[in-house]
């Protein structure tokens, strides 16, 4: 009897099973005809839609759409150890002989795959507090970046400005370039991070892949770098017009827009939603807080509360002391 195998939608392999035990998980639904499957003497997987004729299923339900002919897959790694690793263990004897039929599963198990949007699905929209969960991990993040760098400006300039100090030209000369470079960090740094991150395969930057989010175009599409890095841009300048209060303002856009996009996501066409929207499981997007959001949301309260503790002490101490 032929062993079948094939990878679930968490690309772990399942089997040994027979043909007619892989025929009724399809008839069941568990499986669809981009599921990856193998069996001995198949040089890589398949997706099943492609072994219909082998596996009986010409006569499948309306629900199995053989119109398009699902794409096969790549070619099989060399290192028969990093195939069994992909897809768990308990591979089939074809590995241990000196080859591995495993490849890398198809588009429909990876949810950046090719970056292609597909269309049709319930778009689940990332709310207020996942993007301000995100954010303030993103702070943490392009701070620490910032730092990474000013701290050795800081000590190259200090010592710059302890030598030049005996002409007044040349520590005023070195002052405006310290101050110069101090603001291109502080601005650029968070704008190639985030211009670099929303257009990487990922989508997300790092906050906003801990929560669950992406950045995408408004139909869909991926963004580009520069409309990435305009975005940023966009917010910081309405930020700086509006003498911070852009912060409050976007917030409430997000709150109250139906889209949920703040005046910079209007101006770009963005859209911040979650990371399984316009791909094939629109199901698996996470329509809560998820929790990631929420104990960076309490954490965040623990830290506001101490810190506005800490100041009303300080001023009680200072009245006191006059």
């Amino acid at each position: 009897m032929t062993e079948w195998y094939y990878a679930d939608r968490q690309r772990r392999q399942i089997g040994p099973q027979s043909a007619d035990l892989l025929v009724q998980r399809f008839r069941d639904g568990e499986i669809d005809a981009a599921t990856l499957v193998w069996r001995e003497g198949l040089p890589t997987w398949q997706p099943l839609g492609s072994l219909r004729a082998e596996l009986g299923l010409d006569e499948a339900p309306a629900t199995l759409d053989f119109r398009v002919e699902p794409v096969l897959a790549a070619s099989a790694p060399a290192d028969p150890a990093a195939a069994a690793d992909a897809y768990g263990t308990g591979a089939p004897a074809a590995a241990a002989a000196g080859y591995s039929p495993y490849a890398a599963p198809a588009a429909p198990l990876d949810v950046h795959a090719g970056a292609v949007p597909v269309h049709g699905g319930e778009v689940v929209h990332a709310g207020l507090w996942r993007r301000f969960a995100a954010s303030v991990i993103d702070s943490v993040v392009t701070a620490i970046l910032s730092y990474a760098l000013l701290v050795p400006l800081m000590l190259v300039f200090g010592v710059s400005l302890s030598t030049l100090a005996q002409s007044e030209l040349a520590g005023a000369g070195a002052s405006v370039t310290f101050l110069l470079l101090n603001y291109a960090i502080s601005l650029g740094v968070p704008a190639l991070y985030f211009a670099w991150m929303h257009s990487s395969g990922t989508q997300a930057s790092l906050g906003k892949m801990a929560v669950g989010a992406k950045v995408v175009r408004g139909n869909g599409d991926p963004v580009s770098f520069w409309r990435a890095f305009l975005r940023y841009v966009a917010y910081l300048l309405f930020v700086v017009l509006t003498c911070g209060l852009g912060v409050l303002i976007s917030g409430l856009m997000v709150a109250f827009t139906e889209r949920k996009q703040a005046l910079h996501d209007m101006i770009c066409d963005t859209l911040v939603v979650d990371k399984w929207a316009f791909t094939d499981r629109p199901e698996w997007q996470e329509r809560g807080l998820g929790t990631v959001t929420i104990v960076i949301l309490v954490l965040f309260g623990l830290l506001f509360a101490i810190g506005l503790v800490a100041i009303v002490a300080m001023i009680g101490l200072a009245s006191s002391m006059k």
